[in-house]
């Protein structure tokens, strides 16, 4: 039979994920520091400047990898800070040759 997950639990699943939230609202805010950064990178370390095809380019892979990263690691951190990890059914429990593993 499955274990529960805490994150059934309507209260410990609004406490997580509010903390999800708050840290994707700080990751965002560290997303945009550094697409400026890398704006004003490129734009003193290329004579000609930037064209507006660059700047686009350049907000959007800058952008959307430090909030995928984020996102993805905020998933890890919800998964394992609300218990919801410890939920599974453990298919090697009772196999001998796995314990030594753990």
């Amino acid at each position: 039979m499955v274990k529960r997950s805490p994150l059934d639990n309507r209260d410990t699943s609004r406490i997580a994920w509010g903390r999800y939230r708050v840290l994707m609202l700080g990751m965002s805010i560290v997303s945009i520091v550094a697409v400026i950064l890398a704006l004003l990178f490129l734009h003193f370390s290329l004579p000609h400047g930037l064209t507006l095809h660059m700047i686009i380019a350049t907000t959007a892979g800058v952008g959307l990898s430090v909030m995928l990263g984020a996102a993805l690691m905020g998933l890890v951190f919800l998964s394992s800070g609300s218990g919801h990890d410890d939920a599974i059914e453990d298919p090697f429990e009772d196999d001998p040759d796995m314990k030594n593993e753990r």
